[in-house]
């Protein structure tokens, strides 16, 4: 937090800098037309918000977190902070026996404590909240110490956010009932064959409810920017962006599978929906005609989408699709192969086997081996 009068001892210091004549100093000091935005901006978070005091949020980091998802959440955090010119936003790292934590990386980050030391449910800021941000494994750290304590955010209506894989630990609590969420896609056809009540959708978060779901990596950047929009000016969150050289963030509805360089291409809105119908239409897979009919689009036009954006047929890159959520259930569940089949939309295990093959250049059991092997 930057106190007021170690700001304007530095300001004084840079006027003296000024008089004397221009060095190093002076070139990189902030101009008065930057202080003047800095105000602006903190007074129009102060009309928003009501006051001037942080939103506080409490992080958990779990092992195997990813470093690049807890940064993209905070450091637009502490950049509305210092473009403002005030607290806006803090944050106290936790774990969940008050040890550091090592990330997926391997680089261990220090906390403040344990999680049942920092704080109780009904004791948490409910303008900031819980942020649970969890990697690889995450089925490995659920206890019922806990599941108790997400049952007591969700009795005291505290806000809780999950980033990349954390929404598992909601389910696993069973607070999320039949709201809408989201979860990194690599972890979405577990979490869907596991939990079969879930209202999953593949978009990158979820917000609305006391429950924020988000995709993790770089979808929590845009997250923490819808966070920082919802309290603050427009134009401080441009600035935000200008500093991070990002020239754009994206909605919170925008979907997680869509292919690398199509988000903004020239067709995307018409490709996007049939990638999106079939994403949601594994386990029974729709035959071209029907993709047809409901995009309103020929088959023909349908097949030069594909070949134009996708260099592939619609009917490679589906089976694609079925078969990488079939591995994902392979590697991250104790599904039998047949049932893998099953939900992934063929009609017998000697042909999803073949097709496994084919595509993957091993077998579906050699793969379920390699992943006990690996846990």
């Amino acid at each position: 937090m930057i106190n007021p009068s170690m700001a304007e001892r530095k300001v004084d210091t840079r006027l003296k800098v000024r008089a004397e004549g221009p060095n190093e100093c002076e070139m990189n000091a902030p101009s008065k037309r930057t202080s003047f935005k800095a105000e602006s901006h903190f007074r129009e978070a102060q009309t928003l918000r009501g006051d001037l005091t942080p939103a506080e949020f409490l992080v958990l980091l779990l092992p195997g977190f990813s470093q690049l998802c807890l940064s993209s959440f905070i450091d637009p955090l502490r950049l509305a902070n210092s473009l403002s010119g005030h607290e806006l936003f803090s944050w106290r790292l936790a774990s969940l026996d008050g040890q550091s934590v090592a990330s997926a990386s391997g680089i261990s980050v220090g906390v403040s404590g344990g999680l049942m030391d920092q704080a109780q449910p009904h004791q948490a800021d409910p303008r900031g909240g819980i942020l649970l941000c969890a990697g690889e494994g995450v089925e490995g750290h659920s206890s019922r110490g806990l599941r108790a304590f997400l049952r007591d955010c969700a009795r005291s209506r505290v806000p809780v956010y999950a980033l990349g894989t954390a929404t598992w630990l909601l389910a696993d609590a069973g607070v999320l009932g039949n709201s809408r969420c989201t979860i990194h896609w690599g972890k979405m056809a577990a979490l869907s064959e596991t939990y079969y009540d879930l209202n999953i959708d593949d978009v990158l978060f979820v917000r609305g409810g006391q429950f924020v779901t988000c995709a993790g990596e770089l979808a929590a950047f845009d997250l923490a920017i819808d966070v920082i929009e919802d309290s603050c000016s427009d134009d401080l969150v441009r600035d935000i962006c200008q500093h991070l050289t990002a020239d754009r963030w994206r909605d919170g509805e925008s979907s997680q599978s869509v292919p690398p360089g199509l988000r903004y291409a020239g067709a995307a809105k018409k490709l996007l929906r049939i990638l999106q119908l079939m994403e949601k239409n594994v386990e029974e897979p729709l035959s071209l005609r029907d993709i047809s009919r409901r995009a309103e689009l020929s088959r023909r036009q349908i097949e030069r989408l594909f070949a134009r954006h996708l260099s592939t047929t619609p009917w490679q890159h589906y089976l694609s699709l079925r078969l990488l959520k079939a591995r994902q259930l392979i590697e991250m569940t104790a599904m039998p192969i047949t049932d893998v089949a099953i939900a992934c939309g063929f009609v017998s295990a000697s042909h999803f086997s073949k097709c496994f093959r084919e595509h993957f250049k091993m077998s579906p059991s050699r793969v379920r081996a390699g992943s006990q092997t690996a846990a």
